[in-house]
């Protein structure tokens, strides 16, 4: 087909800098440019690129096209020019919060401190909230506190202090993944009897991946095996070192269940958060992050907020996320309506048009007007980003394959790993392995250690904190996989801990080798155990997800650990033989050379298939 030859029109395009979104189409460019869409699919087609008008361009192709008509572009991301617009009219510039001079930020006043309790569970976190919240109940107030909203103030020696009462990993990882910093104080809680515990490091792991202070609060000292310095040593083991050892921990001895120590905590945060300085400006419209969301059915969308800096009113615009509406009533802890919150301040806000996600920053409008337009125009970019997202470009966690690149480029780069494996033993032969590998241009980062399965806490980290995950003897449960694929966050699997250390050094020296894509083709679990003569143990199960088909690769699992690999030697549906179980359906299964048994293990079934690297 002959294409018409294009020839550049004598029409001037725009001066200056133009602006044009990656991925657009000649029906967006060509009016940007003074041309129309068939001139850019014209000259496009002369250079051997077959496009329609409404087809998304390359970068190469747009560049092309504006060096061949004279323009000089800018390539931005879909919604960001927008959102920077946006800001603009919502009266922020783009150094506000990153650039404040440091007079004006002293005379500000100083606003009370945001604490986040977390720790191994049992450990008495909730006691010692419940502790600290029951001497801040106004006497004779009925049934105490009348609804819980995640988060609450508590006065102590004059000053307020604020409680972010949530599930305090999730909370961090939310809010961490999205840029978000809610909490000023963590307070780690160890019992004196038990010790460091796997959630206790996973906490220490999230409080340094937020960079706060963290104050340490040995509970349970009343008991009879207490042993705090036990605990302060386990503790130092994890480069937390106590005042009273030389170091810069503030820890504090209490037994919640005795409230004995609880009033030294409270002055002990005061301490901290007087050697921090939190000040905000309390004039001004208010800004601030969303500690979590739900949807009521009386009520409507209902968002927890904490305020940052400014006064929230009621009536006021606002916009959280793609979320927008009036305030129509601000509500504390105690159930009460407020006219107003200042910095540091927890509230529930009725009034916006939809649920919004916890770490979504709020702000206050100028207008309805422009709260409206404001996330119309987030939530378009959002549905245009989820539409067109490309896992390469958009993972959250890292890839090894990317690691290479980084050296080749001259970077000096770190590889973030989270390391899971079945025992104690495993974890430091493998911890100790991996160290040797490192080099002057490649450094590894634990961000977390830990014993046991791969979990959804384990993704959520590993977004928040761009790391691969590593499990050693160990597996991802199926809300983990399905987490993993959302937040694009690598896992990799091992039993011979020489192919987990060649992989490693293979990404460093860019060589890896072709990758088996293992893919879970289905998971049941043990309900009941049977025991047939010559034939030994059978697992009566319950198919949960996929397809369990006999002669299937089968790996068993016991609390997310591996503790056997061989085959579906039998299957049956009642009585008869079958060649597949479906989900939802129950099962009898014999797996060759296993007889171990136990209800609630899992039947993991799967096939791995080669990917070739590019």
């Amino acid at each position: 087909m002959d294409v018409p030859a294009y020839t550049p029109e004598d029409t001037e395009v725009p001066g200056g800098e133009i602006v044009v979104e990656r991925a657009s189409s000649p029906l967006e460019i060509g009016p940007k440019l003074n041309r129309t869409a068939a001139d850019v699919v014209r000259f496009l087609m002369q250079q051997g690129e077959m496009v329609t008008a409404t087809q998304s361009l390359t970068d190469d192709m747009i560049e092309l096209f504006a060096a061949e008509v004279g323009a000089q572009v800018r390539l931005v991301d879909p919604g960001e020019e927008q959102e920077a617009e946006l800001q603009k009219l919502l009266g922020f510039d783009e150094s506000e919060g990153e650039v404040v001079d440091p007079s004006v930020e002293e005379s500000w006043p100083l606003r009370p401190p945001v604490i986040t309790v977390m720790g191994h569970v049992d450990h008495g976190k909730t006691k010692l909230l419940d502790q600290i919240r029951s001497a801040n109940v106004v006497d004779g107030e009925a049934g105490g506190i009348t609804q819980h909203i995640g988060a609450y103030q508590a006065s102590h020696a004059g000053q307020v202090i604020t409680f972010i009462d949530t599930p305090g990993h999730e909370a961090f990882t939310a809010m961490r993944a999205r840029g978000a910093t809610a909490t000023d104080i963590v307070v780690l809680v160890v019992a004196a009897d038990d010790g460091v515990m796997p959630q206790t490091i996973e906490a220490i792991n999230h409080a340094r991946s937020a960079d706060v202070p963290i104050v340490v609060a040995v509970n349970k000292v009343d008991r009879d095996n207490a042993d705090p310095q036990r605990v302060l040593q386990q503790l130092s083991e994890h480069e937390l070192i106590p005042e009273s050892w030389g170091g810069d921990v503030v820890t504090v001895e209490l037994s919640a269940l005795q409230n004995i120590g609880v009033d030294d905590l409270l002055d002990n945060l005061l301490i901290v958060s007087e050697v921090e300085n939190l000040r905000a400006d309390p004039s001004g419209r208010a800004k601030g992050v969303v500690l979590e969301s739900h949807l009521d059915i009386g009520r409507g969308p209902v968002a927890t907020v904490l305020v940052q800096s400014g006064t929230l009113n009621v009536g006021d615009p606002m916009v959280a996320g793609a979320a927008w509406g009036r305030v129509r009533a601000l509500i504390n802890e105690h159930g009460e309506k407020l006219n107003s919150a200042g910095p540091s301040a927890p509230v529930e806000v009725l009034g916006l048009s939809d649920v919004s996600e916890a770490g979504d920053e709020f702000v206050i409008a100028p207008s309805e007007k422009v709260a409206s337009r404001v996330a119309g125009a987030r939530e378009h970019w959002n549905r245009q980003s989820n539409l067109g997202r490309d896992s390469s470009a958009t993972a959250s966690g890292a890839k090894l394959e990317d690691i290479f690149e980084q050296i080749k480029a001259g970077e000096t780069t770190t590889l973030n790993l989270i390391l899971k494996a079945d025992v104690n033993g495993s974890l430091e032969a493998v911890t100790e392995s991996l160290r040797k590998l490192e080099r002057d241009d490649v450094k590894l980062a634990f961000v977390h250690r830990g014993v046991g399965g791969i979990t959804e806490n384990d993704i959520q980290l590993a977004s928040a904190s761009n790391a691969t995950i590593l499990g050693f003897n160990v597996r991802p449960n199926r809300k983990a996989r399905e987490l993993s694929e959302v937040e694009q966050v690598e896992i990799r699997t091992y039993e011979i801990i020489y192919k987990l250390l060649e992989d490693i050094e293979s990404a460093m020296l860019g060589m890896l080798a072709p990758e088996f894509e293992e893919v879970v083709t289905g998971e049941a679990e043990v309900r009941e155990v049977f025991r047939v003569p010559r034939i030994g143990a059978v697992a009566g199960c319950l198919v949960q997800s996929g397809v369990i088909t006999r002669g299937s690769r089968v790996r068993f699992l016991r609390e997310g650990t591996v503790i056997w690999n061989g085959e579906v030697t039998s299957l049956k549906r009642f009585k008869d033989d079958a060649r597949e179980v479906q989900a939802g359906y129950e099962c009898g299964i014999g797996l060759s050379d296993f007889q171990d048994l136990k209800d609630g293990d899992i039947i993991e079934t799967f096939e791995e298939r080669e990917i070739e690297r590019t």
